[in-house]
């Protein structure tokens, strides 16, 4: 994966650092981790019973003007790094995501 997001035929991954309990939830742009970029995302919820995984895959899926059903978590479910999974054509989605960086 290079830079935070890899396009796949029909979706896009998204590499993430999630922040649960924050007092300021919303996207925060890039943070540079050790194996690369990752997009920051705060989340009111706490990581308790799938409610951080539900709000920040809702969260990336407003930011995107997208359906929250579109983006579901690919990789890292009890973790803070994670990986999302966007539904749709990449050619539409790229110009979006990379907005949001």
């Amino acid at each position: 994966m290079t830079g935070f997001w890899r396009a796949e035929a029909s979706a896009l991954l998204v590499r993430v650092k999630v922040q649960p309990k924050s007092r300021r939830p919303g996207l925060e742009g890039l943070r540079i981790a050790l194996d690369g970029p990752r997009l920051r995302v705060a989340v009111a919820e706490a990581p308790e019973d799938g409610r951080a995984n539900r709000a920040v895959c809702a969260a990336l899926a407003k930011a995107l003007g997208l359906p929250a059903s579109a983006v579901e978590i690919a990789q890292g479910l009890a973790a803070r790094d994670k990986t999302l999974r966007v539904s749709g054509d990449p050619v539409l989605l790229i110009p979006k995501i990379e907005a949001l960086a």
